[in-house]
């Protein structure tokens, strides 16, 4: 890869700003706030302690929720510290302001091998402005930058992009690297049959993607509400069905120049369908679906049948790269999580490598206990579509060249 890595830096002694995503979810229980999926924590946990090992002194920088550049007690890091502290079995100190004098005194007491975090980095208006003054008052705190941070690096902000601009050098961190290496080393020139899984709901979301990996791909399997706004555009009924109106041309454009590539662009054969989300609904399948049958009336779809299943299974089986973005049903619910359970489980049976690019599909397969069968689950949802898309991702971009 063309930047800077941690790998790459002289680390010992250094006051090393490390930008992580700490933005986890997290429940109030007896009065104490607690984090309900330290995932992404853990993620960030490679690129710490090989800063600890290395001699650095770690002073972390994060955002937390959306408290849109005010101080607010209820998106404070200090409970993230305290959990922190207790995954890597050392102290970490906190600060309860992210520039200025307050952190200064603390970083100047640091010991190599200490952790610091910095109060939520989104209390000042100036972090989402990417303010130049900002930017620079988190630089002069530290010698090195490091950006671990995946899942905020399509963000311009100023602990993930104008930072860089203000210290001599920028590096990426060990997620950041993971992350680079699969969504584009691995799929720059990908081993075949490539197959793309996209899912969700809205075409909208992915037309990038699939513009983009219509270059590449051998073969795409289509699942998700998203489905339906193809059969709108090739006739087929929807009944209930969710469907963008108003993309229906672009489904139809992306249809034929799926045949003008001679890509595979595979629709669902049969869906499960259900006049009611809950918990307890009785989905019946649709049977297989043409023009004159597709949805039934009044019914929504809601999961791929057994049918698609099926084929979505052989296809996978045959594959050297999976690349999967967005769920084939709703998956929350048990009466619609056949689909995007079978498609997780055919990945974990595959040889191929399989990447799940960010988001709900990532969700998914973790929460059917295969997030360990797969080569790559992604840290970043909007993130990862734009660098699929072929955008530049502003926090990559703003590190320092190897060269």
């Amino acid at each position: 890869m063309s930047k800077l890595s941690v790998r790459d830096l002289s680390l010992s002694g250094k006051r090393v700003l490390l930008r992580v995503d700490f933005n986890v979810p997290t429940e109030e229980r007896d009065g104490a706030t607690r984090i309900t999926d330290d995932t992404r924590i853990k993620e960030s946990l490679p690129t710490i302690n090989h800063l600890r090992a290395a001699g650095a002194k770690v002073i972390i920088m994060a955002h937390f929720g959306r408290p849109k550049g005010e101080v607010n007690v209820k998106y404070t890091l200090q409970p993230v510290a305290n959990h922190l502290s207790t995954l890597i079995g050392a102290p970490v100190g906190f600060s309860a302001e992210s520039i200025g004098e307050v952190p200064a005194g603390l970083i100047s007491k640091m010991h190599n091998g200490d952790v610091l975090l910095l109060e939520n980095v989104r209390f000042h208006a100036g972090e989402e402005g990417n303010d130049e003054a900002y930017a620079k008052a988190l630089a002069a705190l530290g010698d090195v930058y490091v950006n671990d941070a995946f899942g905020a690096a399509h963000r311009a902000h100023a602990s993930t992009a104008g930072i860089a601009h203000h210290i001599p050098q920028a590096a990426m961190g060990l997620l950041m690297e993971k992350e680079l290496q699969y969504l584009q080393g691995e799929l720059k020139d990908p081993a075949r049959p490539f197959v793309v899984i996209l899912g969700g709901s809205k075409v909208s979301d992915k037309i990038g993607v699939i513009k983009a990996l219509m270059e590449k791909a051998n073969t795409f399997l289509i699942g998700g509400a998203m489905a339906y706004t193809f059969f709108r555009a090739l006739g087929i009924p929807t009944g209930k069905s969710r469907v963008e109106a108003d993309k229906v041309n672009l489904a139809t454009e992306i249809l034929e120049l799926a045949k003008a590539k001679g890509v595979r662009f595979l629709l669902p054969l049969d869906n499960l369908e259900t006049q009611e989300i809950s918990a307890t609904a009785q989905p019946r399948s649709t049977g297989l679906v043409s023009p004159a049958k597709g949805v039934s009336d009044d019914w929504e779809a809601v999961d791929i049948g057994p049918e698609t299943i099926a084929l979505y299974r052989s296809e996978i089986a045959g594959a050297k790269t999976v690349l999967w973005n967005g769920p084939l049903g709703i998956f929350e619910l048990p009466p619609f999580a056949s689909g995007t359970r079978a498609i997780a489980e055919a990945l974990a049976a595959s040889d191929a490598v399989s990447i799940i690019g960010g988001g709900d599909s990532v969700t998914a397969v973790k929460q059917f206990g295969l997030g360990d069968k797969v080569s790559f689950c992604s840290t970043g949802g909007g993130a990862s579509l734009e660098l699929l898309e072929g955008k530049v991702l502003p926090g990559v971009a703003a590190l320092t060249e190897k060269a």
